[in-house]
């Protein structure tokens, strides 16, 4: 669990030197999302870990605020995305795309999903 989220925030400057801002946030939106997808299965020993300490979710929620932190900024200063968004609250949007959505949802519906936040996240 801590490599793969190891992997998903520090894809994040990666993607800033190869993308804009707002296409290289979808496309980490992306990477989060194919790694929350893989973790569905276990997500009831996750939240047993949090619930116990032995996975720390303010950390896990930190890493990835700061993630979105870094690819807002570089929108922000572009003048590609908004300057006025949290990233909290742009995490807190994904996790309910993600837990939120119905059983049998499929990528597809998920990306329309992530585009309409993205899309609200441009000036």
């Amino acid at each position: 669990y801590a490599a793969e989220l190891d992997e998903v925030t520090a894809s994040a400057d990666t993607l800033l030197a190869e993308l804009a801002a707002p296409a290289a946030l979808r496309a980490w939106m992306d990477r989060y999302a194919a790694f929350v997808a893989a973790k569905r299965g276990v997500i009831g020993t996750l939240r047993a870990g949090w619930a116990a300490g032995t996975i720390a979710t303010p950390a896990t929620r930190e890493r990835l605020t700061a993630s979105i932190a870094s690819l807002l900024a570089a929108g922000a200063e572009a003048g590609s995305l908004r300057a006025d968004v949290e990233p909290d609250d742009v995490l807190t949007m994904l996790l309910g795309v993600f837990f939120a959505a119905p059983a049998g949802n499929t990528p597809e519906r998920t990306g329309r999903l992530l585009d309409l936040i993205v899309d609200a996240l441009r000036p």
